[in-house]
């Protein structure tokens, strides 16, 4: 067994556009909060998601698995509520319900899910997403997050925790 140590992470050279220090790492993932409610595996994937984004300080590539990785949690609340599908067609059904603008359809599907695509089947290992882009493709699957599990029960009575809303994100 070798004794060597991996190196401490080092800043990515590529990142020195976007932040000089790590700290700054915390102004670019800050509207990225949680809202109370989200189920436990929607909750977790979405923290790694913003977790990825903010270790690409150290790591460019972690801004796209960071926006495919969120991508991942919007495709289970998607299958509650219309059902068996592709997550396309359950994107297309989102932005005719209103649950996506045309600009978040297209982030969450011309980038997000292409990009998650191409990074499950290994097609590809980086993406020339910016900072700000991966942001917008995790928030957008955050608030869509938020607007499924904020959605009133439609059988039973309703309760006060069922009427609890979530900040917009």
């Amino acid at each position: 067994m070798s004794t060597t140590e991996l190196p401490w992470p080092i800043p990515d050279e590529r990142f020195r556009h976007w932040a000089t220090q790590f700290g700054d790492m915390h102004d670019i993932v800050r509207d990225l909060a949680l809202p109370p409610g989200l189920p436990q595996a929607a909750e977790s994937v979405l923290t790694t998601a913003r977790e990825l984004i903010r270790m690409s300080y150290y790591r460019y590539e972690f801004l796209m698995i960071g926006a495919a990785t969120s991508v991942i949690a919007v495709e289970p609340a998607l299958t509650d509520r219309y059902g068996k599908g592709s997550l396309a067609d359950h994107l297309k059904k989102a932005r005719a319900d209103g649950l996506l603008s045309d600009e978040q359809y297209d982030l969450l599907d011309g980038t997000g899910r292409q990009i998650r695509n191409r990074y499950a089947h290994g097609k590809t290992t980086h993406a020339a997403l910016t900072p700000p882009m991966a942001v917008g493709i995790v928030r957008t699957s955050l608030r869509i997050l938020t607007e499924l599990h904020a959605a009133p029960i439609t059988s039973g009575s309703v309760t006060e925790s069922d009427e609890a809303t979530f900040p917009s994100v």
